[in-house]
């Protein structure tokens, strides 16, 4: 047996192969072997010989296996050549020198030899047998001869050489990079039980903060790569590329009436987190820049899997989770709560309880109900169906993926999110491989019956001796007219349903060695439509109403997006110097048509569905948006002798949104790095393998302000005169507004220790934005809220990141690694002048973050008189804004990141994520009634002042009938009572495999995994969940997933 460990790099990709030369016969001979990259074992590389038919794909394992014909190297004593190929790395060729008895015979040898092999240097280690192959300046030999040293002794930089990061218009070798580009793999996001990549990604990349705001299947992320750089929060947007083709991020309906916050559907919906190959995120000026003015918040881009040469594939993966709100809040119980409000009607002096108590007055004194329990306390169950077929010949190859997802909600009602994802994937190359065309087809169909109406908020504040929903017959209870029944609006129909297209061509051909002409295309296409049904029925019988005043209403927006960058891309050395050119353009249009119809009263509600048979119909604004944007943008990269690099990116952009005197701006950026780990002088460290110092400055901008804001503009007015329709002036005209510019610095340093087994990686940034582009707030005299300006202000982030990864543990078939990153923001306003007299003077304070809030400094409470007490910082005796409301309080992220571990074990693997923020926000104080009101309350508010309780942490309850305690409790809302911490440790995933032998069977591979997400969070916070605090949300579910995977 022969074994040839052969380092390619890739956080360093290397080979490690066991070259099993079998006598099988005189014709053939049996080769078999492990790829691994970054000692992990590496699934989907095509290993084929070349010149030749033979062509086979390694399994999760990393094995492969492949029978070679020896019919005729007895004659010409051809040696074999090994081609690796993988999307993500370089192609590589190894010839396989057979000894004399192999080439005579048809067989070889069975000993068993080990060589060394850097492929970066051409340099083949190992005893004076083993000799460069001539077939191929860039290929290595693995020769059938015999060495005990292990390839591990030689090569000192085996960690990041080969693994290539897609930066968007261009690849390049982790290790050549003078950007900051973070990357998550397919491994870290498939199997996983989300429906959005977000999910799977967060606590996974240093400076990346990304948060799940809804836990309503279909909801949405906000996603802040190092930091806000804007005032405005669409203009702190990230680019969203998928597969070279730019998404829009914006809210898809200005009638929106979905249960989302903000109405946000987040883009990377469309797309299905199993058929995502890679995941990454550009940060800095040097990555980002090439990218213009939409790269001033980051540039995420997604690429979808890709088929491979080889034997026809067929992948199945099934997979069942069930989820549940991970987390209630303990609540008072029925005699608590009935005392609290006794006692509140009893201070504020109501002697006489009012009828409209109902709780105190009606309902049952002994009921009681955990509403948390029956509103939001269901299982929710989710189904994952995959199936995928791929293969190649030697100059093609395609991927044909499709997925079908079902998830119910924990609310009491049968909703559903659907859908369904289609990939189609296909690649074609010349005979002589000078014309290449890469076609990446998505379609997505999503259907959301979920209402508008999140049942969170309700099971926090319904009365716990409320009635019950549904009366014995299984109708609404409505209680004798006492109840406001909380899930009488499931008797409304809600249904969003959005189709998607999104198609990118890539299609280059090289005219000379070193220069390729490229062409990359794309259309995107959405169909966002909204229809909800609001029969009376949902209203209490009592009020009288009939189907005259059943609603119905239909919102619809389509976006329709195509782009076009021609592209020169020149490519050379010569001598010590490397050279890489790249000129292109862009050409991109998107139009944006939405309008809304509403019908008010039918003859019956079994036409409610049919909008003509309304009495009264009313048609928004049908509105129709063109946005265009152009820009020719250069990248020029030079190399000295491999390790001094140099990196210049200039683009010129020119974008609608802007008056054709400021249409167009410049950006640009300089990066550099110096690999110093290269130099002789630092090879004499043995225990430092990899090294490298890495810099950049550069500028890029933002137009994210939607369509038409420098020009008059006017919406059809519902007033008529004189029989005529007329029109109003809905914008205030400003032609003099321009880009809003990000100056972005960065220094780094990148470390690999112990033959790249320990590899640390350090990055300083500082980003300052200005010319911030907001709404500037307008009298009320002018007839506008506001106008569209450039207000001279200056928002500075800054931060450290840290990201560090280690290979702990090889010993036999166990392994064991894992990986931490540690990011610490900071966010500044700078200059903002005049900001005293202006409208955002208790908003921002310059010299702190611009997440600050300006609130009272709660002082307790007054023992004497049992109300709260608040600084009175003017003097004048009491409190009022914004006099008084002076402390700031700083809201947001200090610092986050992740921590993940992988082992493996023969058949075994098993890997879990926990995900750390720091933080302060919001608690459940800001939402909470006055304690006392028709609400129930946390157990916490138990503590509250009475005579025999001076020391207590809340005011004397109230029923809502003092006009002094209902202030106080506003300001109390609004004060630093209502801010603390809310940091937590969360265990986001684990996930644990199980690869089943099923080689007999017929089946290639066989896989069942468990998964957990969200299983346990450790926090302090006083509140839902910490994570998204807006009260009236659903939190993040806890999940358990039960999958299986088939591979033929």
């Amino acid at each position: 047996m022969k074994k040839s460990y052969i380092n390619i790099g890739g956080i360093g990709l290397t080979l490690m192969l066991t070259v099993v030369c079998t006598h099988v016969n005189a014709q053939t001979q049996v080769i078999s072997g492990t790829v691994t990259a970054g000692n992990k074992p590496l699934s989907g590389v095509t290993v084929s010989e070349k010149n030749s038919n033979q062509t086979t794909l390694t399994n999760s394992k990393g094995v492969f296996m492949l029978t070679l014909k020896m019919s005729d190297r007895s004659k010409n004593k051809q040696k074999p050549v090994l081609l690796f190929k993988h999307p993500q790395y370089k192609e590589r060729a190894i010839p396989v020198i057979l000894d004399e008895k192999a080439r005579n015979t048809g067989s070889a040898g069975l000993e068993q030899m080990v060589i060394d092999i850097d492929l970066l240097r051409d340099e083949v280690g190992g005893d004076s047998h083993v000799k460069n192959g001539d077939s191929d300046s860039d290929s290595d030999t693995v020769a059938n001869n015999s060495t005990d040293r292990n390839a591990d002794d030689d090569t000192k930089t085996k960690g990041i050489e080969e693994v290539v990061i897609n930066a968007g218009y261009y690849k390049v070798k982790d290790k050549e990079r003078t950007g900051s580009i973070a990357k998550v793999s397919a491994k870290d996001i498939e199997n996983q039980p989300v429906t959005n990549v977000l999910s799977a990604a967060q606590g996974r990349m240093a400076g990346v903060s990304i948060t799940q705001n809804s836990g309503v299947p279909g909801g949405g992320f906000d996603i802040q790569i190092r930091g806000k750089n804007s005032l405005r929060k669409e203009g702190n947007e990230p680019l969203y590329i998928v597969d070279g083709v730019p998404l829009s991020a914006e809210t898809p309906s200005l009638y929106a009436v979905t249960i989302l916050p903000s109405a946000s559907i987040n883009p990377l919906n469309a797309i299905n987190p199993n058929d995502i190959e890679s995941f990454e995120i550009l940060k800095d000026a040097d990555a980002t820049a090439i990218y213009g003015s939409r790269g001033a918040n980051g540039v995420v881009i997604v690429t979808t899997k890709k088929g491979r040469k080889g034997r026809t594939e067929l992948k199945l993966n099934t997979a069942y989770s069930l989820s549940r709100v991970a987390n209630h809040m303990e609540m008072m119980n029925t005699e608590q709560y009935l005392n609290m409000r006794r006692q509140g009607y009893a201070n504020d002096g109501v002697t006489t309880i009012p009828a409209s108590a109902y709780d105190l007055k009606a309902w049952d004194q002994n009921q009681y109900t955990d509403w948390q329990k029956t509103l939001i306390g269901n299982t929710a169950d989710a189904s994952v169906l995959q199936l995928s077929l791929s293969g190649g010949a030697e100059n093609s190859s395609y991927l044909i993926s499709y997925g079908h997802q079902e998830q119910s909600t924990v609310f009491p009602a049968d909703f559903k999110y659907k859908t369904n994802n289609l990939t189609g994937n296909f690649s074609f190359r010349s005979p002589d491989k000078k014309l290449e065309a890469n076609m990446n087809n998505t379609f997505s169909f999503q259907k959301n019956n979920v209402q508008n109406d999140d049942m969170t908020k309700k099971s926090l504040q319904l009365s716990p001796n409320a009635p019950a929903l549904y009366d014995t017959n299984g109708n609404l209870n409505w209680e004798n007219n006492t109840f406001t029944n909380p899930v009488a609006s499931f008797n409304s129909q809600y249904l969003n349903s959005t189709t998607f297209i999104n198609n990118g061509t890539n299609i280059s051909y090289r005219l000379f060695p070193f220069l390729s002409l490229k062409l990359n295309g794309g259309v995107t296409y959405q169909d966002f439509e909204e229809r909800s049904l609001k029969p009376h029925t949902m209203y209490n019988p009592a009020s009288g109403l009939t189907s005259a005043n059943s609603i119905s209403s239909l919102n619809r927006q389509t976006v329709f997006s195509y782009l076009l960058e021609p592209q020169i891309n020149a490519d050379f050395k010569w001598k010590d110097h490397h050279f890489d050119v790249l000129v292109g353009t862009t050409l991109q249009q998107t139009e944006t048509k939405q309008g809304s119809i509403q019908g008010v009263g039918f003859e019956s509600n079994a036409l409610i569905q049919n909008l003509g048979a309304a009495k009264t119909k009313t048609v928004s604004d049908q509105l129709v948006n063109q946005y265009y944007y152009t820009a020719a943008f250069a990248r020029f990269n030079y190399q000295f002798k491999g390790r001094y690099i140099l990196n210049l990116t200039g683009r010129r952009d020119g974008s609608s949104r802007f008056s054709p005197e400021n249409r167009f701006g410049n950006f640009g950026a300089l990066g550099a790095a110096w690999i110093f780990s290269d130099e002789s002088w630092m090879k004499k460290l043995s225990w430092l393998s990899f090294g490298k110092l890495r810099g950049s400055i550069g500028t890029t901008g933002n137009d994210k302000i939607g369509d038409y804001q420098y020009l008059n503009t006017y919406s059809v007015t519902t007033n008529i005169y004189n029989g005529i329709t007329g029109l109003s002036p809905s914008r205030l005209y400003n032609r003099d507004f321009s880009w809003e510019k990000t100056t972005k610095k960065e220094i780094a340093l990148e470390l690999g220790f112990l033959k790249n087994r320990v590899n640390l990686s350090t990055a300083y940034y500082s980003n300052t934005s200005s010319n911030q582009l907001v709404g500037i707030p307008l009298p009320a005299t002018t007839g506008f809220p506001t106008i569209q300006s450039n207000l001279p202000a200056k928002v500075r982030n800054t931060g450290w990141e840290f990201d560090l990864s280690a290979q702990i543990l090889r010993a036999g078939e166990l392994r064991l690694e894992s990986s931490f990153n540690l990011s610490i923001p900071r966010n500044t306003l700078l200059e903002f002048p005049n900001l005293e007299g202006s409208t955002y003077a208790n908003q921002y304070v310059i010299g702190y973050p611009m997440t600050l809030v300006k609130v009272y400094q709660f002082e307790g409470v007054n023992p004497q008189t049992g109300l709260y007490s608040f600084t009175d910082f003017n003097g004048d005796g009491k409190i009022s804004s914004p006099d008084d409301n002076k402390v700031v309080e700083k809201i947001g992220v200090e610092f986050f990141g992740g921590w993940t571990a992988t082992m493996k074990y023969k058949r075994w693997s098993a890997s879990f994520l926990f995900q750390f923020v720091k933080q302060r926000n919001w608690n459940y104080n800001k939402s909470m009634l006055i304690p006392g009101m028709m609400s129930n309350q946390p157990v916490e508010v138990l503590n509250a002042w009475s005579p025999s309780n001076t020391g207590g942490t809340y005011m004397q309850y109230s029923a809502g009938t003092d006009a002094q305690k209902n202030a106080l409790h506003s300001y109390f809302q609004n004060s630093t009572a209502a801010i603390s911490d809310a940091s937590f440790i969360r265990l986001k995933n684990i996930q644990i495999n199980y690869s089943i032998p099923v080689q007999k069977m017929g089946i290639k591979e066989a896989m069942i995994y468990v998964q957990g997400q969200n299983l346990l969070t450790l926090t302090n916070y006083f509140g839902i969940d910490p994570e998204f605090t807006v009260l009236g949300y659903l939190p993040p579910l806890k999940t358990y997933s039960l999958g299986f995977q088939l591979t033929f």
